[in-house]
């Protein structure tokens, strides 16, 4: 295989039926630059390691639209996105270098908000209201399920607040992770109880 040829995207398609192990990723790599080129990559996805499991990173080409934890299912995560959003969806790391960066640098210890352009349309109605004030939430810092739902509007819609955080399609990023009950205690994550409290104890180093 010619490894210089301009092939088309349909050509890139067919050459993976031809191509050893060694070939792939460049295949990959080429199919996933002439797709973005093209513009007909609606939405590319990673996968990061991090502190609290292999998060799946998924972004349009304007923002990041989600953060998913191995306990959602990646798969079952990409494909509600490709309903969602658009099937054209490919596995394109370097749309996702900048969001990588910031997660590791985050995870280090360096980093205390994140500066990414960001899609919340998989939330509507109060549950986005609810994700709109999260970022209000310093970092180190926890508020109660009673108090967002208040900040967002509905100081009765406590249960809520907790599902519009359960829900939340962005976490780590947009820190569900710091609200937590009245009486203190953690509360319910996306991530597990595990993971919200190594967030928490990460933020209170």
């Amino acid at each position: 295989m010619n490894s210089d040829h301009p092939l088309e995207i349909g050509d890139l398609f067919a050459a993976f039926h031809d191509a050893t192990e060694a070939e792939l990723g460049r295949l990959h790599e080429r199919l996933a630059e002439r797709a973005a080129a093209q513009g007909i990559l609606d939405v590319a996805y990673r996968t990061v390691d991090t502190p609290v499991g292999t998060l799946l990173l998924a972004a349009t080409e304007t923002a990041l639209i989600r953060v998913a934890y191995e306990t959602e299912g990646h798969d079952e995560v990409l494909a509600t996105l490709a309903a969602r959003f658009s099937p054209r969806i490919l596995h394109a790391p370097g749309r996702l270098d900048a969001a990588a960066r910031e997660l590791d640098e985050y995870f280090a210890g360096r980093r205390r908000g994140f500066d990414l352009p960001l899609d919340l349309s998989l939330s509507t109605g109060f549950r986005r209201l609810v994700l709109d004030r999260l970022s209000d939430i310093a970092y180190g810092h926890t508020v109660s399920y009673a108090a967002v739902a208040a900040a967002a509007g509905n100081p009765r819609a406590v249960r809520a607040a907790a599902t519009a955080c359960r829900t939340n399609p962005l976490p780590v990023v947009v820190p569900c992770h710091r609200v937590v009950r009245s009486d203190g205690s953690a509360g319910g994550y996306v991530g597990g109880p595990a993971a919200k409290q190594t967030l928490l104890r990460l933020e209170a180093a």
